[in-house]
């Protein structure tokens, strides 16, 4: 073991621990940042159930500071020196993490480059394992302070990361309308406030296109800083949250849906209209957009969307007696407008 001082003293040691983070999608978007992952505005996102990453994280204490990281046992250097950087950034807060080196393997139970955001949930495991370890070095906190700081320590190295530490419904970013949300970390939106109606959903994801982003979603969040219209986005944003608010508490589906396509929307639009512009999405996903949108007329049952960063499409519905009539049509209609006929399955963990 090895001794050494920082605001407490602690002893290391050899240590494999293993965690499991889950991704999430955002129903009102986190789009615009400040220095050190502060959001420009409040998000709200639904932590799905079966797409997470698993990670087992090795350290070896007294060794040269170093990372080694393997994605479905395949080494990744670049991915390796972004840890290491992530890292370092975050030693003030784990005084221990520079005393030794790591072998971290991960894998995801989900496609890469799915329209689900692998660094959320990528993050979030690795946050997890070392807060195992700190409290293993430097002795266990309560549950609460645990999760938060582990929530902390996920947005310093991918902001959407804070919120899938929570399950059910999750905010990230300072906002009147939901008591203790902060900037810093996500707390869990109180369930006493959600209507039956949203705790069980589905969300089957539509793989348009299964490659890499033409633009990066780092890119995309500094573009917002020239973007004429940021400023309007992210004061949208809280007002969005605000109608939200009573939408959960009161179960106005039709309301509900109305919101979380209009800030799927909003953000693709603000990507057309940043500088230098981009897009997105494609011919799949806006023909998905309309048959959507007819098949709701025409049956009036509650299928719709939201999207990520990207071009892939995250259908949502609520698993009730209508289900299978929607999941005929997704199949039926939808399905032919992806890459290779490619769909993830998921619903929402509460």
């Amino acid at each position: 073991m090895i001794k050494f001082s920082g605001n407490k003293n602690f002893e290391i040691s050899n240590q494999k621990v293993t965690e499991s983070c889950p991704s999430n999608i955002a129903l009102i978007k986190y789009w615009g940042k400040y220095k050190d992952q502060i959001p420009a505005n409040p998000s709200i996102s639904y932590t799905l159930n079966l797409c997470k990453t698993n990670t087992e994280m090795e350290f070896v204490a007294g060794e040269k500071f170093s990372v080694t990281t393997f994605l479905a046992e395949k080494e990744e250097v670049k991915f390796a020196q972004k840890i290491e950087k992530y890292f370092t950034t975050i030693e003030e807060y784990l005084p221990w993490i520079l005393k030794g080196k790591y072998i971290i393997r991960t894998e995801n139970t989900f496609p890469h480059s799915s329209g689900i955001a692998s660094s959320a949930s990528g993050f979030g495991a690795i946050a997890k394992c070392l807060m195992h370890l700190d409290e293993t070095f430097a002795g266990k906190t309560d549950a609460d302070s645990s999760l938060r700081k582990a929530s902390f320590l996920a947005r310093l190295g991918s902001g959407s990361a804070c919120r899938s530490l929570y399950d059910g419904l999750v905010v990230w970013g300072e906002t009147n309308e939901v008591s203790e949300s902060s900037d810093l970390f996500a707390v869990q939106y109180p369930m006493s406030e959600i209507h039956p109606v949203f705790r069980n959903f589905n969300d089957w994801v539509l793989l348009i296109h299964e490659g890499e982003k033409s633009v990066s979603s780092t890119v995309g969040h500094g573009l917002m800083n020239t973007n004429p219209y940021a400023e309007r986005r992210f004061k949208e944003a809280h007002e969005n949250f605000s109608n939200l608010k009573l939408i959960l508490k009161n179960g106005d589906m039709k309301a509900f849906i109305k919101l979380v396509e209009h800030e799927a929307l909003t953000l693709h639009a603000m990507m057309m209209m940043s500088e230098p512009a981009f897009i997105l999405m494609q011919a799949g996903t806006l023909a998905v957009i309309n048959k959507i949108w007819e098949f709701r007329k025409q049956t009036d049952l509650p299928l719709f969307f939201t999207l990520d960063a990207g071009a892939n499409v995250h259908l949502l519905f609520p698993s009730n007696k209508e289900e299978d009539v929607i999941k005929e049509f997704i199949i039926r209609e939808l399905i032919q407008h992806t890459q290779n006929n490619g769909v993830v399955k998921d619903v929402m963990r509460f």
